[in-house]
C-alpha cells in the first residue's frame, strides 16, 4: 500500500477512529503531516482534557513512517523510545505538524556511512486552538542498513 494512500485511510485504524485522529494535511513527498484531535466526551480525562494517550497517539507512527517513505526499502526504520512533556491542559482541538527535512534525512544517510546504526530524535509540539503549546514529545528512531542475507557486510 502507497503511504499516500495510507495516510488517508489511518483514521479508521482503532487507536485513531477511537481517540478521534486524523491526518488533516500531508504534502506530495510526504516530509509535512499535519495532525489533529477534536476534544470529545471519549477522548477527554477525568478533569475534562484531552486524554494524555491521545496526545502521544497521535503523533506515534509519523516520523517512522516518513522515513521509511524517504529512504527507502534498503533500511530498517523503528521507533525506539519516546518521552512527552505535559506543558498545559488541553481543553479544545489539538494540531501537530511532523516535519522532515532534507538536511535531516542527508544527516541520517551520513552517519550511516561510518556506524551500523544512527538513532536521531524529533521534537513534536502539539499545539491548542490558540496555538500554544499544549504537549512536546520527542520520539527517538533506530535507524540501519539492511544486510543481504547470508552477508555478514552491510549493502
Amino acid at each position: 500500500m502507497k503511504l499516500s494512500t495510507l495516510l488517508k485511510l489511518i483514521r479508521f485504524w482503532p487507536p485513531f477512529f477511537g481517540s478521534g485522529i486524523q491526518v488533516h494535511y500531508f504534502n506530495e513527498d510526504l516530509s509535512i503531516i499535519d495532525v489533529k484531535m477534536v476534544l470529545r466526551f471519549w477522548n477527554k480525562n477525568y478533569v475534562g482534557t484531552q486524554f494524555g494517550g491521545s496526545l502521544y497517539a497521535m503523533t506515534d507512527p509519523f516520523y517512522m513512517l516518513m522515513i521509511m517513505h524517504a529512504l527507502g526499502r534498503d533500511y530498517i526504520v523503528w521507533d525506539k523510545s519516546a518521552s512527552i512533556r505535559y506543558k498545559k491542559p488541553a481543553k479544545s482541538y489539538v494540531y501537530a505538524r511532523c516535519e522532515l527535512s532534507q538536511v535531516q534525512l542527508d544527516a541520517i544517510k551520513e552517519g550511516l556511512q561510518h556506524q551500523d546504526k544512527v538513532e536521531p530524535e524529533f521534537l513534536i509540539k502539539v499545539r491548542d486552538e490558540t496555538g500554544d503549546v499544549v504537549t512536546e514529545i520527542i520520539k527517538t528512531l533506530h535507524i540501519s542498513k539492511k544486510t543481504k542475507p547470508g552477508n555478514t557486510q552491510r549493502s
